[in-house]
């Protein structure tokens, strides 16, 4: 069985005029590759070559063509490069990329017209009353057929004229909505900078302060260093108490003029987060009027594209109707060449308009294109828009969780100045109540040296006293009585100075110094001391 071909001809006629372009009609089946090096050549009926062709054309497709698929094409010959009239019959041949023979076309020859006055028979059907129909021969002028055809598309082509016109308008009326559109887009898009820009700063603003923050906090910390060390001292330095109690009071005055400022700083702060977070939802409400309008926009980008597809739509049945009236106009062109002779303005006119057709239908495939291009770059630029409020907002949002970190560490880090405040003033009480208890004991003390230093005096008064009695005693007694005597008031006194009695109530002596020397015994003269022992009693310790 023989395979069938890929490439199929249409409406081949059998002669065709050399004066006028030739139509050659084509369909592409799915089983075809189409190239844009495949081509058509007229050759002789019965060639052996593809090199024998007389003359040829690329084999075009239409707009929008996919591979595996059919469509049906045209192709043009133009009338200069066509063989003269003969009786050698021709044939269209489809060669592909590779040089492949994919179709042929029944033959056909070239052939000068024939004049007008032949007559041509037309059947008109005609209904009778029996319901049966009824075939009328009608024989007419060839002119006068081909007069009517030719008002027929006159009135055709003043109806396309119009539709054209129609079509010119409504372009125009889509330009002009895309440039306003267009305009509006611009302002739009200035606006969404500005907003963008004013964002940016609200966000320098924002770091800007909470760098200050982590400053104040580093302040803090400082400060909480040194409140140890100061606490340490205060531990360590125990002897010079009273200086460093007015020294901690004194910081005391600064911490708590510290803590004030902090809980001040602290309130800004806080007011400062309200207003960010007012401001956060501001542009929020902003980035959700943005996303509106995006839709918006989107909405009236759908419409543009929905006119575009219905004015493309409008162009693709101006070209079938052209088209068809190309096929229309080439049917008739073979049996009008003198026809044509008389009506030469008219084609011109035709040839003109249809070149004038041809340049406006380019300049809307690239006026379309440039649309096209257009919505395609704002459609771009639209995503990198919102591929930038999206960025924002998780910059947004890892700066929120930042900043919560932050009042957490602030919060612990206020627990723990409070914590170590309270301790402080813990130490502070404790250390006021021993230094209270130490000046208790020097004051005590004190009155205990100013007994001693009374007591004292009084001793040397009755030293002084005693050694002047003992001058006035005679010289009849024994010398080894009075070394005895000497020795029993040494040692006496070495007992009483050693004696806890004399460490432990040493205020009661004044008391005992108040009788009168003459009714002291002799044993009280035990309690007397030299200069040296008290001196050594006075300046030591007594705790």
């Amino acid at each position: 069985m023989e395979k069938q071909p890929t490439v199929v001809f249409h409406n081949v006629g059998q002669v065709y005029f050399p004066q006028s372009r030739v139509e050659c009609h084509y369909s592409l089946t799915s089983d075809h590759r189409w190239s844009s090096s495949d081509w058509i050549g007229i050759f002789e009926v019965g060639c052996t070559s593809r090199k024998q062709y007389h003359t040829y054309t690329w084999a075009l497709v239409p707009e929008g063509y996919t591979e595996c698929t059919s469509v049906n094409c045209c192709a043009l010959f133009h009338a200069s490069y066509l063989p003269r009239p003969s009786a050698v019959e021709y044939q269209f041949i489809y060669v592909d990329k590779m040089g492949k023979v994919c179709a042929r076309s029944r033959p056909f020859t070239f052939r000068a017209p024939k004049p007008l006055e032949e007559l041509e028979t037309l059947k008109e059907e005609r209904d009778e009353e029996d319901g049966e129909e009824e075939d009328l021969l009608l024989v007419i002028t060839k002119a006068q057929l081909l007069q009517s055809q030719l008002d027929e598309s006159l009135k055709k082509q003043a109806d396309i004229h119009l539709a054209l016109d129609v079509a010119k308008e409504e372009a125009e009326k889509q330009k002009e909505d895309s440039r306003e559109a267009r305009v509006a887009w611009e302002l739009e898009r200035e606006a969404m900078k500005q907003e963008i820009s004013e964002l940016r700063a609200n966000m320098k603003h924002n770091c800007e302060i909470l760098k200050k923050i982590e400053g104040n906090h580093k302040n803090v910390k400082y400060s909480q260093e040194n409140l140890t060390s100061e606490l340490s001292k205060l531990m360590v330095e125990k002897d010079e108490s009273e200086q460093r109690i007015q020294e901690l009071e004194e910081d005391i005055k600064v911490l708590n003029d510290r803590e004030k400022e902090e809980n001040s700083e602290l309130e800004r702060l806080k007011e400062r987060v309200k207003k960010m977070s007012s401001q956060m939802k501001h542009d929020e409400e902003k980035r959700k009027c943005l996303q509106r309008e995006y839709e918006v926009a989107l909405v009236e980008l759908r419409g543009l594209q929905d006119r575009l597809e219905a004015s493309e739509h409008v162009a693709e049945n101006l070209r079938r109707e052209l088209r068809e009236l190309g096929i229309r106009q080439g049917h008739t062109n073979t049996e009008l060449h003198q026809a044509r002779l008389q009506v030469a303005q008219l084609t011109l006119q035709l040839s003109e308009e249809n070149l004038v057709l041809r340049e406006e239908r380019a300049n809307w495939t690239l006026e379309r294109e440039a649309y096209k291009h257009a919505a395609e770059t704002d459609a771009k630029k639209l995503q990198d828009l919102s591929c930038e409020v999206r960025r924002k907002e998780e910059w947004l949002q890892e700066e929120r969780m930042e900043r919560e970190k932050i009042e957490v560490e602030l919060g612990r880090e206020r627990d723990c100045t409070r914590v170590l405040q309270s301790d402080s003033k813990r130490e502070l009480q404790e250390l006021k109540a021993g230094l209270r208890a130490a000046q208790k004991e020097r004051e005590e003390q004190q009155a205990e040296k100013q007994d001693l230093l009374i007591y004292i005096l009084q001793l040397e008064q009755r030293l002084e006293v005693e050694t002047e009695s003992k001058e006035e005693v005679p010289t009849s007694l024994s010398p080894g009585s009075s070394s005895e005597d000497e020795e029993n008031v040494s040692s006496a006194s070495s007992r009483s100075i050693l004696s806890p009695l004399f460490l432990s109530t040493p205020l009661e002596r004044p008391h005992r110094a108040e009788t009168p020397a003459a009714e002291t015994p002799v044993s009280d003269t035990q309690h007397l001391l030299p200069l040296s022992l008290c001196s050594e009693v006075v300046g030591s310790p007594m705790w």
